[in-house]
């Protein structure tokens, strides 16, 4: 594979799988609002989406204050559970500083909140692992807006032919197309090599260990 300056990363089920925490809060929201028969599974689909489009998917509402009203009691939940229940992907740690000590820098783009990837990166990481991280807070758009990606380029002063972007989703697919940046799929979460490959991609692996 073609070695890249910036190697950007989404974080649910790309850098670490939080994927614990995520269910722990879904049902504490879907269940204090009577929602039942919503597996595990359906749940773990949804994960990559935004907090609304996921209570939308899940629970078939649409009116906007309803979903924002679900969006914060699942903030105020995972304050008290999120960062206890993520962990870092065996190969994360080896291969982000493999990356940084050939040169290369590394950022993070996701829906999650910056806020709360910082808690947990700050409190498994070494300091300084990342240059830049991007949150929904950060973009007035979320993925699958390239504005994220293309915000990161510019203020790493890269062009976006030297950006690879590494992610689990049909979302960062579209978002590195809509960026115009090299795409490399990640099969940790949820979705499948072959959802995958309807989309532009330098390569699809089963982790992270394939940028080595």
């Amino acid at each position: 594979m073609k070695r890249y300056g910036v190697y950007l990363f989404d974080f649910d089920y790309t850098l670490a799988d939080s994927s614990r925490g995520i269910v722990m809060c879904f049902r504490h929201v879907l269940e204090r609002h009577g929602y039942k028969g919503i597996d595990d599974h359906a749940i773990k689909r949804t994960i990559g989406k935004t907090l609304e489009e996921a209570f939308s998917i899940l629970t078939g509402v649409e009116d906007a204050a309803t979903l924002s009203l679900y969006r914060s009691e699942y903030v105020s939940h995972a304050d008290g559970c999120m960062t206890a229940n993520t962990r870092l992907f065996p190969e994360t740690a080896r291969v982000l500083s493999a990356l940084r000590e050939r040169g290369a820098r590394t950022g993070i783009i996701s829906t999650k909140y910056r806020y709360r990837i910082m808690e947990f990166v700050d409190s498994v990481l070494p300091h300084g692992t990342f240059d830049i991280v991007i949150g929904c807070e950060d973009v007035r758009a979320p993925k699958p807006s390239p504005e994220g990606l293309i915000m990161a380029a510019r203020r790493l002063g890269v062009p976006t032919g030297d950006v690879l972007y590494a992610g689990d989703s049909t979302v960062d697919a579209e978002t590195a197309m809509a960026a115009g940046v090299d795409f490399m799929g990640v099969l940790h979460g949820m979705t499948t090599r072959e959802e995958l490959a309807a989309y532009p991609n330098v390569l699809i692996a089963e982790d992270l260990t394939a940028l080595l």
